[in-house]
C-alpha cells in the first residue's frame, strides 16, 4: 500500500457522513418552502449518499494488493464505481424532471423563501468546498472514483446555484412557474455532467493510453537513460486507476552480456518511475537482429 492510499480511503469514508448532512439541510430547505426546485436539489443529494457508499467500498477494494487471481492489482474497480456514479447522476436528473413536469401545470407559491434559500445556500457552500477537495486529491492520487465523486458533488453545487438564482427570481417577480422550469433546466445540465463522468470512466476500462504530455515525459526518460542500447521500440502505455503500465522492447547488441542489459533496464525503470510515479514497467530485451516495430524512441548519446 502506498502512502497515498490511506488519504484516498479517508476522504472516501468522510464523504458518507458529510453527504448525509448535506441531504438533511436540503430536505429541510424543501420542507420549509415547498419548492419543487429545492426538492429536486434534495433528490440529487440522495444520490450523493448512495454514491459516497459505493465510492468508499470500491476504493477499499481497488487498493487491495495484487493476488493470484488479479496479478495486475484491482485498480480498475475504481472505474466501475465511476461509471455507476455517472449513471446515478443521470437517474437523479430524471427524478428531478419527474417531479418538475407536474408542477408546470399547477405552480405553487413559496413558503418562507428566505429561510429556505439560506439553508440551501449553506448546504451548497459545504458541497463546494468538499467537491474541490475531492477533485484535487483524486487527480493528485489518480483515483477515478474519488475524482468522479467530486465531479458529481460539483454538479450538485451547480444545481444549487441555479436553484438559488431561480428562486430569488421567483420571489422578486412572483412568477411561481419559474420554479419547475428552473428544475428542468438544472436536470439537463446534470445529465450532461453524468455523461462526461461515464465516458471518461469507460475510456479507463478500455485501457486508454496515458495523456500525450505524460507519454512525452516517458519518452524523454527513456531517451536520456537508454545509453548502451541500440534503441527502443513498441512503446505502449495504459492507465488503470492509480496505476500506470508502461511496456516496450529494448534492442541491445547481440554480444552484450545479460548483466549489462539488465543494468540498462534497471536504469530505465528508475527513470520512468521518477517521471511517472507509481508506474509498472515491463521491458522486453531483444538482440539487434530483431526487426523493429511499433512506436520507437530515439536514444540520446
Amino acid at each position: 500500500m502506498s502512502d497515498q492510499d490511506p488519504i484516498v480511503k479517508k476522504l472516501a469514508f468522510w464523504g458518507i457522513p458529510l453527504s448525509f448532512g448535506v441531504l438533511g439541510l436540503k430536505l429541510l430547505a424543501w420542507w420549509v418552502t415547498g419548492s419543487v426546485a429545492l426538492l429536486s436539489d434534495g433528490l440529487e443529494s440522495t444520490v450523493n449518499v448512495v454514491a459516497a457508499f459505493i465510492a468508499y467500498f470500491v476504493i477499499r477494494y481497488a487498493q487491495k494488493p495484487a493476488d493470484e487471481d488479479h496479478p495486475y492489482g484491482h485498480h480498475k474497480a475504481e472505474y466501475i464505481s465511476a461509471v455507476l456514479e455517472g449513471v446515478l447522476i443521470v437517474i437523479a436528473a430524471l427524478l428531478i424532471i419527474k417531479e418538475a413536469v407536474p408542477a408546470l401545470e399547477s405552480p405553487q407559491p413559496l413558503e418562507a423563501p428566505v429561510l429556505g434559500l439560506a439553508i440551501n445556500f449553506a448546504a451548497g457552500v459545504v458541497n463546494l468546498v468538499w467537491a474541490q477537495l475531492l477533485i484535487r486529491e483524486g487527480r493528485k492520487h489518480r483515483s477515478p472514483a474519488l475524482t468522479a465523486d467530486g465531479q458529481h458533488i460539483l454538479s450538485d453545487v451547480v444545481t444549487s446555484i441555479g436553484v438559488l438564482v431561480g428562486l430569488v427570481l421567483v420571489v422578486l417577480t412572483g412568477y411561481a412557474i419559474l420554479d419547475p422550469l428552473l428544475a428542468i433546466l438544472v436536470a439537463c445540465n446534470i445529465i450532461y455532467q453524468g455523461w462526461k463522468v461515464i465516458s471518461h470512466s469507460v475510456a479507463g476500462l478500455m485501457d486508454k493510453a496515458v495523456e500525450p504530455e505524460e507519454e512525452e515525459a516517458i519518452k524523454q526518460a527513456i531517451s536520456e537513460n537508454a545509453t548502451g542500447s541500440i534503441g527502443v521500440h513498441y512503446l505502449r502505455t495504459r492507465r488503470a486507476g492509480a496505476a500506470t503500465f508502461v511496456g516496450f522492447d529494448l534492442v541491445v547488441p547481440s554480444a552484450m552480456p545479460v548483466g549489462a542489459a539488465h543494468e540498462i533496464c534497471d536504469r530505465l525503470e528508475a527513470a520512468i518511475k521518477k517521471a511517472q510515479p507509481g508506474a509498472r514497467v515491463t521491458i522486453h530485451v531483444e538482440p539487434e537482429s530483431e526487426k523493429a516495430h511499433g512506436v520507437g524512441v530515439k536514444v540520446e548519446g
